[in-house]
């Protein structure tokens, strides 16, 4: 197996694994600030979508689509494989869109070594606002009850903001607790 393989294998594998880690806890944790069908108050793993999609590419979202597929299929959707398919898809590849728009129109590296908090923000406001529309569009399409409406619409995108914010928080605290300590 050659390096691009290996890299492009392991980008997927650490994505599925971190997605559906972050899947289960955020459940877990939010399990009272669900708004409704596949919508929350706060939703941790969106921050990681970003990053994951970000950082790994078209094998970080085909492993979000994936897992996705998978958490929906045996979950909230069980009964409706199509359904399933589109909540994957759309979860694995509204962040791969978003990705593109924001490599092209933002002036962020692919490495992404000039990401600045400005820069991160407009990354999460358009990523959050295209999957949320996208999510909602499906579930009207697929005749979800209660789903589809301008309340679902916000409350998942200030669920997706929210989630990755508090995400990159506890990652920056996480990595200064990391830091040697400067004595003075």
């Amino acid at each position: 197996m050659d390096k691009t393989s290996r890299e492009w294998m392991v980008g997927f594998f650490v994505s599925a694994i971190a997605y559906s880690g972050l899947f289960f806890i955020n459940d877990w944790l939010t399990m009272h600030l669900t708004y409704g069908l596949g919508v929350s108050w706060i939703y941790l793993p969106a921050g990681l979508r970003l990053f994951l999609t970000l950082i790994f590419g078209l094998s970080g979202a085909l492993a979000i689509a994936i897992a996705s597929f998978l958490i929906s299929y045996f979950g909230q959707f069980s009964t409706e494989l199509t359904t399933c398919i589109g909540v994957g898809l759309i979860s694995g590849f509204a962040p791969y869109l978003a990705r593109f728009f924001v490599l092209s129109n933002v002036n962020i590296l692919s490495d992404l070594s000039n990401l600045t908090l400005q820069k991160l923000a407009i990354c999460t406001l358009i990523y959050a606002s295209l999957s949320a529309g996208l999510h909602q569009w499906w579930f009207v399409l697929r005749g979800l009850d209660e789903t589809g409406s301008l309340n679902h619409f916000l409350v998942m995108v200030t669920g997706d903001v929210l989630g990755t914010v508090i995400l990159i928080g506890l990652i920056k605290c996480g990595l200064d607790l990391l830091k040697p300590s400067r004595v003075s």
